[in-house]
């Protein structure tokens, strides 16, 4: 399993969630996006609205039938419960299984507290052996790979 961090900078994660999703979905993968429960309900509306000409087709995990859409949001997940692709936000965190190809974790650099959890959580995966990949965004908003 590969975890890629992303470091924002300049943009929001209501900014860059959405094309990882769309990412996800070209690949043909179930992805499971984990955040606070304070952010659901916003988040759950944004990925129908985000784009005049456009959504992302999802669920929420405590509705029914949330296992029939590729994209599902949890503020309570405990694993990843097959999903190709966990997103990670708001300091958030699960069991992952091993059909999970990728976690995606989104640090929110302006918030001390997201960085320092996600240093956390880079250095126990280092430690583990864990395959890590750092991506930040320069001053133009483009993401560049550091590690």
């Amino acid at each position: 399993m590969d975890y890629w961090f992303y470091h924002l900078e300049q943009a929001s994660i209501e900014a860059v969630l959405p094309q990882l999703l769309e990412k996800t979905q070209s690949k043909g993968w179930r992805a499971l996006v984990k955040m606070s429960e304070d952010r659901l309900p916003q988040m759950d509306k944004y990925l129908w609205t985000y784009r005049d000409n456009s959504f992302l087709p999802h669920g929420r995990d405590d509705e029914p039938q949330s296992d029939r859409h590729p994209i599902c949001l949890s503020a309570s997940a405990e694993t990843s419960n097959k999903a190709d692709c966990v997103l990670f936000l708001d300091q958030t965190d699960m069991n992952l299984d091993e059909t999970t190809s990728r976690c995606i974790v989104l640090i929110e650099g302006q918030k001390s507290e997201s960085v320092n959890f996600e240093r956390a959580r880079w250095k126990r995966l280092k430690d583990e052996g864990a395959k890590l990949s750092y991506w930040q965004q320069s001053d133009r908003g483009e993401w560049k790979k550091m590690a």
